[in-house]
């Protein structure tokens, strides 16, 4: 990926980073599932349709064509309203097009946000980003304050990591895994992990250690904890608080928050990465009540040191806890060994710089950078939840 703080702000805010910043889409097109159709009937089940809502599909033709098809006929066949698709890229056929997305051609930013502003549902297919007009238009929209039902479902058929932070594109293999995900997903067992989880740390302090010496902790309070379940009804989405919460992923897996800013203390040795365009190894991190108040490394300084000037007083601040729970996109024990979907696997932690204002927190100034633990501890109070990177 571009360094986080060289992008503008609508990409910073999704960067899936390891120790690296890479693309926000992989390199080559995704390879499909072994059935598009399998995976459009459990997105559409998720989803939670009721008659008469508005859905509008967005994506690049040539990426996921053919859950095209079977996701607007799901659509249809709960009663929900057929809106079309809008390409951002590429050639679409005739198919997708309807009066509505015709009708949102040409439109300006401002427009754009007003045109869709009546939407219950969009859903991002493989292809999409959040530089693309009518993608921004619909995040726009999900900030506001909001008492309706509208939401967004992301599937980007992409989020696959080697362990060395590395984008990889999604393989056929990758892909046969996504659709197993999406289709044998205990979601109602996710969601209980995820409310006991989140209870736990209302509760107490949060404690995560790595091998290499991290070691941080911090508290969330009340802050909003969004809970990637994979529940991306009307009537979730309306209870949402905040963007994230209106922004629902398949596969499904983590949980994600803020915490209190001056709660966070501690030290992040982070993987070996690029930062500032430059290799950067045995990067470790000071923070004292949020912020960064020194950091070591033992090749590579100059470009943390690039990274952090480009990046201002976000990049110079704690952003985020997230851990996976999901089961079936853990870390492969065997065979190929690589990172499952943005890391939303159980075990898998997350611990990031940067803006954390999606997700309700205090922090502002566009930067963001993500950055993978596959071997963290994750202690609530006296309670170990992972060790080493393994659910308990």
């Amino acid at each position: 990926m571009p360094i986080a703080g060289t992008l503008p702000l609508a990409l910073a805010l999704v960067l899936p980073v390891a120790a690296f910043a890479q693309s926000v889409t992989p390199p080559a097109k995704p390879a499909s599932p072994p059935d598009w159709g399998v995976v459009a009937r459990a997105v559409a089940k998720q989803m939670q349709l009721t008659r008469g809502e508005r859905v509008l599909l967005v994506g690049e033709a040539g990426q996921a064509d053919g859950v095209v098809a079977p996701l607007r006929a799901a659509i249809a066949a709960a009663g929900a309203i057929d809106l079309g698709v809008i390409a951002v890229r590429g050639t679409p056929p005739a198919s997708w097009a309807t009066d509505f997305t015709r009708g949102a051609a040409g439109k300006s930013a401002e427009q754009l946000v007003r045109y869709l502003g009546d939407i219950d549902l969009g859903i991002m297919l493989p292809g999409a980003t959040p530089t693309d007009p009518p993608y921004d238009a619909l995040q726009r929209i999900l900030r506001a304050p909001t008492t309706r039902g509208v939401r967004t479902v992301h599937f980007h058929w992409a989020g696959a990591y080697s362990l060395a932070g590395d984008l990889m594109t999604t393989s056929s293999a990758h892909a046969a895994l996504y659709q197993r995900v999406l289709e044998r997903t205990d979601y109602a067992a996710l969601a209980k992990a995820q409310r006991d989880f989140e209870s736990a740390m209302r509760a107490s302090p949060v404690r995560v250690t790595t091998p290499a010496g991290t070691d941080i902790t911090f508290r969330i309070g009340d802050r909003v904890v969004t809970r990637q379940d994979g529940d991306a009804s009307a009537a979730r989405a309306t209870r949402g608080k905040t963007l994230i919460d209106r922004e629902v992923e398949l596969p499904a897996g983590a949980i994600r928050v803020a915490p209190i800013e001056e709660s966070v203390n501690g030290k992040i040795a982070f993987p070996d990465g690029v930062w500032g365009n430059t290799p950067v190894k045995g990067l470790v991190m000071v923070f004292a009540k949020g912020k960064l108040t020194g950091y070591t490394a033992t090749s590579g300084r100059e470009g943390v040191e690039r990274e952090l000037r480009t990046a201002g007083e976000a990049g110079r601040s704690f952003r985020e806890f997230a851990l996976g729970f999901n089961p079936l996109l853990a870390i492969p024990a065997s065979g190929e060994r690589w990172i499952p979907y943005y890391g939303y696997g159980a075990g898998v932690a997350r611990l990031s710089l940067g803006d954390n204002s999606e997700l309700g927190g205090r922090v502002s100034g566009g930067y963001v950078r993500w950055n993978f633990f596959t071997d963290a501890t994750v202690r609530v109070g006296t309670t170990t939840w992972v060790e080493a990177g393994r659910m308990k």
